[in-house]
C-alpha cells in the first residue's frame, strides 16, 4: 500500500515536472526542473526494480545532460522574458490528453512490477511461466553462461543492451566533440 503511494506520488512529480520544464519561458528554471524531472524518473526506475536504468537516467539524465545545458547558457546570452510560462498550444495539449487517456484506459491491464504471476511467452505464443523462474531454470542450458544476470543482458535482451551501449557511445562521442570544440575556439 505504501509502495503504491510512493509511485503514484512520484508519477506525479514526474509529470509535473515535465509540464514545467514545457511551460517555463526562463530557460535555467527550465533546465534546472528538468534536472529534477530526470532525478525523478531515475528513482522510478529504482523502484521499478531497473537499477541499471535508473544509473543512466541518473548520470546522463540528471548529470551530465543538465550539466551541459547549464553551460551552453553560460556561454550564451540569456534572453530576457517578461512571462514566466509559455502560451499553451491548445492542439497540442488535446493531442497529448487523448494519448494519456488512451493510456491510462490500458493501465489496469498490465501486470504488478515483480509478480510472480507475469507470464513468459514461449514458443507459438504459448503460455510457459514465469520470467524469474524460467531464467533461473533455462540459463545454462540455453545460453551456457554461468552468471544469469550476463545471460538475460547479454543473450535473452541482447539487442536491448547493444542499443543502450550505441547510444551511450554516441553520446560519449558527441560530448567529447562538443568539448574539444569549445577547447579549440
Amino acid at each position: 500500500m505504501i509502495g503504491t503511494a510512493v509511485a503514484y506520488t512520484l508519477a506525479l512529480f514526474i509529470v509535473l515536472a515535465a509540464v514545467a520544464t514545457a511551460l517555463f519561458r526562463d530557460v535555467l528554471s527550465a533546465i534546472v526542473v528538468f534536472g529534477a524531472y530526470s532525478l525523478g524518473m531515475a528513482i522510478l526506475y529504482t523502484f521499478l526494480l531497473a537499477p541499471d536504468v535508473a544509473m543512466t537516467e541518473a548520470a546522463i539524465g540528471a548529470g551530465v545532460t543538465t550539466i551541459l545545458l547549464l553551460l551552453t547558457i553560460a556561454r550564451t546570452t540569456r534572453p530576457s522574458t517578461d512571462r514566466l510560462f509559455e502560451r499553451v498550444n491548445v492542439p497540442a495539449v488535446i493531442v497529448v490528453g487523448a494519448f494519456v487517456l488512451m493510456l491510462g484506459t490500458l493501465l489496469p491491464d498490465m501486470y504488478a512490477v515483480g509478480t510472480e504471476s507475469a507470464p513468459v511467452w514461449g514458443e507459438q505464443g504459448v503460455l510457459t511461466e514465469t520470467p524469474s523462474l524460467y531464467y533461473i531454470e533455462n540459463t545454462f542450458g540455453d545460453t551456457e553462461a554461468q552468471n544469469a544476470v550476463s545471460a538475460v543482458l547479454a543473450s535473452y535482451r541482447g539487442f536491448d543492451t547493444f542499443g543502450e551501449a550505441v547510444v551511450v557511445f554516441a553520446a560519449a562521442i558527441a560530448v567529447l566533440l562538443v568539448l574539444k570544440r569549445e577547447v579549440f575556439t
